[in-house]
């Protein structure tokens, strides 16, 4: 009789591997909350690590599966020889049918001749173990000694027990003489796997600990090429910034051909196109306002003149005939309206050039406001609400511009009742003074809560003009001049459809820091 077979040349597992007889299931971790990382260099590193991370654990799991592959593959196959080899020769002088001892005899001396290795011999109902005291029923399986006895070649199997891993091999000893007809004798040998188990987790362990060094590299090298990146993007963000705060001369030094390169140099393009814009238009914004400042002062000598013809003409009236009267009246009116146009556009010549300035003093707003419309002849014309001793440190004449433009504005677009109401204000931000000038008129088109306040500009189609009175407007400076007298005193206007909705009148609100003698009034 012979070993049969080559050693291990079609070896058949169970498919129950040396992970205990179960596939690990593997256990989703807990979903992280969702956030955003910082900034653009957070994000690079995370990027950078997670990378090198996935890499090195890949490349780990790669490793310690060869390796463990390779280690138990030679085990295997060294186990399978040695037990062919040695049941060769032990089986050469052995006698079947055995009776017990003599099946004794065998499995101890093919034990001795593998290293002492737990050996099983089994015939028909017969068996033998070379160590008495060892459990073999549990660890040779019923697949096992099914493949075994079916087949004429050696098999192996992979089996946990008692939490240790152990290869298991089995064959049947063949007739020797070219007959390969099984003898009935099985053969079985048990090897520890301990010390491959033992070898494949150092390697793991190695290799795992090599991990913590290449992620360390990893976000160093990160670190540096963020820094590298980011360099120009913050040299590039400074000059934007220093771009919308004004400095047209802000650049950025072109450094490389990249395309971090490409954007910085696009960037300087686009700063030099909008600082000559700049330039340009600032040119052409000076020169329209020398030019209606010339305008305007040319054209105060020659009205004067005109306007002092035009009284004497309307004192006259009277005395002329019908039709040269009323074109002696008409040339009055014009007259004082072309000289009130020239006058405001002197007055928004001074705001432009920064000449305007506060003759302030402690005011009552009160008594300024009634003196305002008094002078105009409103009184009966406009309902007021004004708080009792309001007073605060502001240029009176310029107070009355304000009030007779807003009211005077009310009078002529909107509809009575007109009410001017006077009151105080203390908020977060400080005192103020809050005079509130509302009609009842049809109110402002959506689109003219942005605008009214822009140099000549009309609404004309949506609120209705009415006969011409003595404030004098109607150029459509007025809201300008009363909004740029606010900012010189540090306040500001804003206007609104008043608390019945649009189509139920307008109200604009004048406020003004409350100011006193003896207070900073810078």
């Amino acid at each position: 009789m012979n070993g049969g077979g080559n050693a291990g040349g079609n070896g058949r597992g169970d498919g129950r591997g040396d992970g205990g007889g179960k596939g690990g299931r593997a256990v989703a971790p807990a979903r992280r909350s969702r956030r955003l990382v910082g900034g653009l260099r957070t994000r690079l590193v995370v990027t950078f690590v997670v990378v090198a991370l996935i890499s090195a654990v890949t490349a780990t799991a790669l490793a310690y599966r060869d390796a463990r592959t390779a280690v138990l593959q030679r085990t295997q196959n060294a186990a399978v020889n040695d037990l062919r080899e040695r049941v060769g020769a032990v089986a050469a002088d052995f006698d079947v049918p055995p009776d017990q001892q003599s099946l004794s005899r065998f499995a101890a001396r093919v034990s001795d001749g593998i290293g002492g290795r737990i050996v099983v011999a089994r015939y028909q109902d017969l068996s033998a173990v070379s160590d008495s005291l060892a459990d073999t029923a549990s660890r040779i399986g019923v697949e096992l000694r099914a493949a075994v006895t079916t087949g004429d070649d050696a098999v192996f199997q992979r089996v946990r027990w008692r939490g240790e891993p152990y290869l298991v091999v089995g064959m049947p000893v063949t007739y020797a003489d070219g007959d390969r007809r099984t003898s009935g004798l099985e053969v079985y040998a048990i090897t520890d796997l301990r010390a491959e188990s033992d070898d494949t987790a150092a390697l793991l362990d190695s290799v795992r600990t090599g991990i913590v060094p290449v992620v360390l590299l990893s976000a160093v090298l990160a670190l540096l090429a963020a820094g590298t990146v980011l360099r120009p993007v913050r040299r590039l963000g400074r000059a934007t910034r220093g771009l919308a705060a004004g400095d047209l001369g802000s650049r950025v030094a072109v450094t490389g051909h990249d395309e971090l390169a490409d954007l910085a140099r696009t960037f300087n393009e686009t700063a030099d196109a909008l600082q000559a814009s700049d330039t340009d238009l600032r040119e052409q914004e000076a020169k329209a306002r020398r030019f209606v400042a010339d305008v305007s002062h040319e054209l105060r000598t020659p009205l004067a003149a005109m306007t002092m013809v035009a009284t004497v003409l309307e004192e006259d009236a009277d005395q002329l005939p019908p039709d040269a009267a009323r074109a002696a009246r008409t040339v009055g009116a014009e007259t004082a309206r072309l000289s009130r146009l020239v006058e405001d556009l002197m007055e928004i010549s001074r705001f432009d050039a920064g000449a305007a300035r506060l003759n302030a003093a402690e005011t009552d707003l009160g008594d300024t406001v009634r003196a305002s419309l008094a002078l105009r002849g409103w009184t009966d014309r406009v309902e007021t609400e004004l708080g009792a001793d309001v007073r605060a440190v502001v240029d009176r004449r310029r107070i009355d511009v304000i009030v007779a433009n807003l009211v005077g504005n009310a009078l002529r677009h909107g509809a009575p009742p007109v009410t001017v109401t006077l009151t105080t204000d203390r908020a977060a931000d400080g005192a103020w003074v809050v005079l509130s000038v509302a009609d009842h008129g049809p109110g402002l088109p959506p689109d003219a809560g942005e605008r009214v306040f822009d140099r000549f500009y009309k609404a004309d189609a949506a609120r209705t003009r009415g006969a011409a009175d003595d404030s004098g407007q109607g150029s459509g400076l007025g809201t300008a001049i009363a909004l740029e007298n606010a900012r010189l005193h540090g306040g500001t206007i804003e206007v609104a459809d008043t608390a019945d909705g649009p189509g139920h009148g307008a109200v604009f609100t004048l406020r003004l820091p409350l100011r006193r003698t003896g207070e900073d009034t810078e």
